[in-house]
């Protein structure tokens, strides 16, 4: 019984796959509600005007005009909700079950209560479009429709006449099944779709990742850092007056892959990437590895004083790795070499120029015995950073 239900609730396609499906698609119920309703309340309204000037019948002019005002008032409140950035599915659902309500008692009461000697085929009408105006899970439509259809028998048996009860009986039945079945293979087909898009959608996301992400490091590779370069030159904020790019290489890289072999190499460059990769969120800096052990930053300053804390703090974490390196001429455990270069916001768009004296601040830091950083610009003076050794 049980793998029925959930095979008819999760239409095959997984419990996941439905909830996220659904969720997107639910939300779209709103905008048909605040539609329906409308529609039904015009209907309504001009409808209970046919009581009061062709037979003089003001109550069931009344009641007719009370249906068009609820649902004028779930259009009003629908609208009202809709300006909100989150609706419970909740709210979602009890909406659609009051409009259901009134819809179907509209209905009644003209098939059944109102016009007892004839057929009920306005009621079998609203049934079966009810069903189809949103996009709801099978188990709630089918709960909807089973009641409905039960109110529906027991006033026919006691309003009608054996014969037309009959025939309203067997009908409502026949309109019920068609009801539900279309009302479940519309919400598939409309769940298959979504669920098609969002593994297209997947797939694009992780090839475009697969083509910017550096799959050993997880940093963002060379492609990236240069669409994200000149993206930085030409967008910065009015607080932001200083662009810097920093150049960095790990000291003796090749001396420590012979050393200790390349699976080790790999080891301490997903390292070096960890550390860099948690610089976003920790200090602002965009990093990649734009080749074999160098890798490259861009951030901005509003104080080209802060560039020395900025450098400080990448060095001390690097150094706090404490990966072992027997074969440095400089230090027991791994060790950056940085070159930065400080240029002033909007002052050049040239990339090449501009990571080229990067390149060469940190080839003079190379020059200046590596485990250093140098710092370059157009309106400061070079300077040297020296990090104090590991404890």
């Amino acid at each position: 019984m049980w793998k029925i239900f959930y095979s008819w609730r999760y239409y095959n396609l997984g419990r996941e796959r439905y909830l996220e499906s659904m969720s997107k698609i639910f939300i779209n119920n709103l905008n048909s509600l605040r539609q329906t309703s409308t529609i039904f309340a015009i209907f309504a309204g001009v409808f209970s005007l046919f009581p009061i000037f062709i037979e003089k019948n003001f109550f069931d002019a009344g009641i007719y005009l009370l249906s068009a005002l609820v649902a004028l008032l779930l259009t009003l409140y629908t609208n009202y909700i809709m300006q909100k950035e989150y609706v419970n599915n909740h709210v979602i659902y009890t909406l659609i079950t009051l409009f259901y309500l009134n819809i179907m008692t509209f209905g009644i009461y003209l098939s059944v209560w109102s016009t007892p000697d004839k057929l009920a085929s306005i009621f079998l009408c609203f049934l079966i479009c009810a069903l189809l105006m949103f996009i709801n899970p099978p188990v709630y439509n089918f709960c909807l429709t089973l009641g409905t259809m039960i109110i529906f028998i027991v006033s026919t048996i006691i309003m009608k006449s054996p014969g037309n009860a009959l025939l309203d009986i067997v009908n409502v039945v026949i309109a019920g099944v068609i009801g539900l079945y279309f009302s479940w293979i519309i919400p598939k087909w409309r769940m298959e779709l979504e669920i098609s898009a969002n593994l297209l959608e997947e797939e694009r996301n992780k090839y475009f990742d697969q083509s910017i992400i550096d799959e050993l490091t997880q940093l963002r590779n060379r492609r990236d850092f240069m669409h994200t370069f000149k993206r930085y030159l030409v967008n910065y904020r009015t607080t932001d007056d200083w662009l810097c790019i920093a150049i960095m290489d790990i000291d003796f890289f090749k001396f420590f892959n012979d050393h200790y072999g390349h699976p080790k190499g790999d080891d301490c460059l997903r390292a070096v990437g960890g550390v860099l990769n948690g610089l976003k969120e920790s200090i602002g800096v965009y990093a990649a590895r734009v080749g074999g052990e160098e890798f490259a930053l861009l951030w901005f300053e509003q104080d080209t004083a802060h560039v020395g804390f900025v450098v400080n703090h990448i060095t001390n974490l690097i150094n706090g790795l404490k990966i072992p390196h027997e074969k440095s001429k400089v230090a027991p455990y791994v060790t950056l070499s940085i070159g930065v270069y400080v240029e002033r916001c909007g002052a050049s768009h040239d990339v090449k120029a501009l990571y080229d004296f990067a390149d060469k601040a940190l080839y003079t830091a190379k020059g200046s015995g590596r485990n250093c950083a140098v710092v370059s610009g157009d309106d400061i003076k070079e300077y040297k950073i020296t990090p104090a050794p590991p404890p």
